[in-house]
């Protein structure tokens, strides 16, 4: 284990600092500092290499937590990335965007703060690309087999780079223009530099990986003609039909969903031109919904120079500690502060909008919000608390239904639940043989270790399918939802 004495001598959760708002605002780097050595292995030595290591559960991949929290501790970085490369394809994919659902379920959670598993996590793989520890691992022999992959986010990269690395001939679709899904161009660089995705799609194409961007699945290759060109399919496009807000004035100018805000300033970062871009520059900005898009909004907003900005929540601010109903190792809903949230703007809570307002132009000029009360378990707002905030730009950052459905049901034939998302079997399997379904699109949307965690095992059930038995590792169900107690 770690140092025996680890979370006995030190009690306290320690991070990198993130660099001062002031600096960071004025650039679109990553907002951490770089991290002190000492204070890293402090806190890997505070795992405790518990009898029952909760952690595990908490981890959709089943991360070996307590081994590379020990090497880590121990100063063994090479052995360290081995057994993180062992449960996950992409920790810095991890390491920098997941909300470590393993923190919530860290034994040491009960009566001290967690472990700071997620900042050891992307610390590994930093020093292991540095050091150029991070290679290719091509397949040894070839199965004549093929494989398509519809989407590149990271349920698709996952499945490819395991397929891949199977034997099997994998090319990978995306009808962006660039590989990534949503890691490309739905999470703005100040979260996620795109050089971490660059060089680790440089490794799978060294592998043998094929990757075949600005192609539409349904439009510019039917489903059905993509069938006959491969033994499998893995369907991996996300859940991207985004949750509107159907109230008067939705249709005026200035009122636009998330991420196609989201999507056009990562493009310009990555030195595109992007024609009438939507931008915050000197604009009252509020932005609906209280989630990490609401937050990637506002972070956006800053950098481009917002008169204001305020975040709207429906709901009640979440407890700053664990409700009972949602005793340890369960994943608490809790207040958080996200960097995007320290660099300024107002949030409020319970507020519902009621209406968008049009200036004398036609575009918008301000919403109506009134108090939420939940009336027979539903949120309505409150008679008589209306009011109106300023707005030159609205983004509704509500989160998704879904996958979009036409062409998966009329030229596959794939049929979908009642929340919306693909029918699959707990192998990922559809009604269609040889067609699987990974991530959001068969779970709706999630997070991104789940979606890691999908296309691996959802590779698994490929292998499988095309040989008869595999020897890829399969962490979890479609089944599976997470911890329950």
């Amino acid at each position: 284990m770690a140092d025996p004495k680890g979370f006995l001598k030190t009690t306290e959760r320690e991070l990198p600092k993130r660099r001062p708002v002031s600096v960071r605002l004025m650039d679109w780097k990553e907002v951490y500092e770089q991290g002190d050595p000492t204070q890293l292995r402090r806190q890997a030595g505070r795992c405790m290499d518990c009898g029952v290591p909760f952690c595990h559960r908490g981890c959709p991949l089943g991360n070996l937590i307590p081994e590379w929290n020990d090497l880590t501790w121990r100063g063994e970085g090479h052995q360290a990335i081995e057994r993180l490369h062992a449960t996950n394809n992409f920790p810095e994919f991890t390491g920098t965007l997941c909300p470590a659902p393993c923190e919530s379920s860290c034994v040491l959670g009960i009566n001290q703060p967690a472990v700071t598993i997620k900042q050891v996590e992307i610390s590994i793989i930093d020093e292991a690309w540095s050091k150029g520890w991070v290679e290719p691992n091509p397949p040894q022999r070839l199965t004549g087999k093929t494989v398509a992959v519809v989407g590149s986010g990271p349920a698709g990269l996952a499945a490819a780079q395991q397929l891949t690395r199977a034997g099997h001939t994998v090319a990978v679709y995306e009808r962006d223009d660039r590989i990534g899904g949503l890691l490309r161009y739905g999470i703005p660089d100040f979260k996620f530099e795109k050089k971490r995705l660059d060089q680790r799609l440089a490794q799978m194409t060294a592998e043998g990986t094929r990757f075949r961007a600005g192609i539409d699945i349904g439009t510019d290759i039917t489903w059905d003609e993509l069938r006959t060109r491969y033994d499998a399919i893995v369907v991996a496009t996300g859940a991207m039909v985004p949750r509107d807000l159907p109230i008067p004035g939705r249709d005026l100018p200035g009122v636009h969903f998330a991420m196609e805000y989201l999507t056009q300033q990562n493009r310009a970062g990555a030195g595109d031109t992007v024609a009438n871009q939507i931008t915050a520059e000197g604009k009252h900005v509020i932005v609906i919904g209280g989630g990490d898009t609401g937050a990637d909004c506002i972070g956006t907003a800053h950098r481009q120079g917002a008169a204001s900005v305020t975040n709207l929540a429906i709901g009640t601010r979440p407890p700053l500690e664990r409700a009972e109903h949602e005793p340890w190792p369960m994943d608490p809903r809790l207040f958080e502060v996200s960097s995007a949230h320290e660099e300024g703007g107002k949030r409020e809570f319970l507020a519902s909008t009621v209406e968008f307002l049009r200036n004398d132009a036609g575009e918008v000029r301000a919403i109506r919000v009134a108090e939420t009360e939940f009336v027979d378990g539903r949120r309505v707002p409150k008679s008589g608390t209306e009011r109106e905030i300023p707005a030159d730009l609205v983004l509704l950052a509500l989160g998704f239904t879904g996958p979009e459905q036409q062409f998966l049901a009329d030229q596959l034939g794939l049929r979908f639940d009642g929340r919306g998302n693909t029918v699959r079997d707990a192998d990922y399997a559809t009604a269609e043989p040889g067609v699987f379904v990974a991530g959001d699109a068969g779970r709706g949307q999630s997070l991104i270790v789940w979606a890691i965690a999908e296309g691996r095992a959802a590779a698994a059930a490929v292998d499988r399918y095309l040989e008869g038995d595999t020897e890829l590792p399969s962490p979890i169900k479609a089944t599976e939802r997470g911890i329950s107690l």
